[in-house]
């Protein structure tokens, strides 16, 4: 007959085993259960003799899972943040009693236009936390499946980890900006005719890091751009195009027309605007997390304009 696994564990140890999947580091793992890291080492024993496998093998970069650790966290963690879920939610969910901190990470073109809004949503309804606005990096999606970051708000990302929900929450539109006395005086520009002008482009980790969505779409159509400037930081390439003949395709979120001296241009993909889509990131076993879930729902009420209903 087979052993049975269930019976005689220490349903304690599950938690243990799971932080220590997600973190592949003992010290990391301790924090994050407030106990001692030779704590960890006893539980991890215990697992190994009690799952008779190795689960976690030392690496000079930290722990590297075997495979049956594996297919057992795949397993068994939907059904602890199940029970996690279950556990929080028999609370009624009230914003105004949380305290700490919370971090939101965001797209450079959303972290300069969105900071004091989002700010001041959150605190309107959480008064008792601090508020960490973040820079999308090359650390994010790694990051917020560690716990963290608890969401993250980029543009659609096609290489998403499977761990990560990807949630779409607005359209964005992009237009071309240039300086009051540019050249090119027309109220529109289709993006294949965007070979004519030299671009300057917000550097957006993980969405175009490599290559601008005017690169992008001016590849569909078989040309290729002129990139004469790009930096993570909106205002500088505000600045250079303040001060050249470059075209900025950007975001309409960082509202140019209002606070700068440049000149909007419609941008055109076959007739239609150009509008990438915006997507809230998040773990997958936050899913149903209460305060995951009401940042979501901030963001999506300021992206979609309603700052009313995100205070």
């Amino acid at each position: 007959m087979a052993k049975d696994l269930f019976a005689n564990l220490d349903l304690n140890l599950l938690r243990t085993f799971i932080i220590l999947h997600q973190e592949r580091n003992m010290r990391k793992a301790s924090e994050r259960l407030f106990v001692s890291q030779p704590a960890v080492s006893k539980a991890l024993q215990r697992l190994r003799d009690h799952f008779d496998d190795e689960l976690f093998v030392k690496t000079h970069h930290g722990l590297r899972a075997t495979e049956h650790a594996n297919l057992l966290a795949e397993s068994i963690s939907p059904i602890l943040d199940e029970l996690s879920c279950a556990l929080n939610n028999s609370n009624e969910f009230n914003p105004a009693e949380l305290q700490g901190i919370i971090k939101v990470a965001l797209s450079p073109y959303l972290l300069s236009s969105l900071s004091s809004k989002l700010f001041k949503a959150i605190r309107a309804q959480a008064p008792h936390i601090q508020v960490q606005l973040l820079n999308w990096s090359g650390t994010t999606m790694t990051d917020i499946i560690n716990d963290e970051v608890h969401i993250g708000l980029n543009y659609e990302i096609n290489h998403a980890p499977k761990e990560l929900l990807q949630q779409r929450i607005a359209q964005d539109t992009f237009k071309g900006y240039v300086r009051e006395d540019h050249p090119y005086q027309g109220d529109f520009v289709e993006v294949k005719d965007g070979v004519n002008f030299e671009l300057a482009s917000v550097i957006a980790v993980d969405w175009n890091s490599h290559q601008s969505l005017a690169e992008k779409i001016l590849k569909i159509k078989g040309h290729k751009a002129n990139i004469g400037f790009r930096s993570e930081l909106p205002s500088a390439v505000i600045d250079v195009v303040r001060n050249s003949d470059m075209l900025f395709p950007a975001s309409k979120f960082l509202e140019i027309e209002q606070k700068t001296s440049l000149r909007a241009i419609n941008l055109l993909f076959d007739s239609k605007d150009v509008q990438p889509t915006m997507c809230a990131y998040y773990h997958h076993k936050n899913r149903n997390s209460p305060t995951t879930l009401w940042l979501k729902k901030i963001l999506e009420n300021l992206l979609n304009g309603d700052y009313q209903k995100a205070q």
